[in-house]
C-alpha cells in the first residue's frame, strides 16, 4: 500500500488545520514535507508532519 501521512498547517491565517496526503507507489524516496505546499493557503514553511 502506498504511504499516507497527515500534515498540519500552522499558518495563523489559514483555515485548514490538517490534511491527509496520499502518495502513489512511485513517490521519490527523498520527498519531504518541505517539498509540499498547503492546499488552502499555498504556504510551504508552515507544514509539519503529524508524528504518532
Amino acid at each position: 500500500m502506498p504511504p499516507t501521512e497527515e500534515i498540519v498547517c500552522t499558518a495563523e491565517d489559514c483555515f485548514l488545520d490538517i490534511f491527509e496526503n496520499h502518495y502513489t507507489y512511485d513517490v521519490p524516496d527523498d520527498l519531504e514535507v518541505t517539498d509540499l505546499a498547503c492546499p488552502a493557503c499555498g504556504g510551504t514553511d508552515c507544514l509539519e508532519r503529524v508524528e504518532l
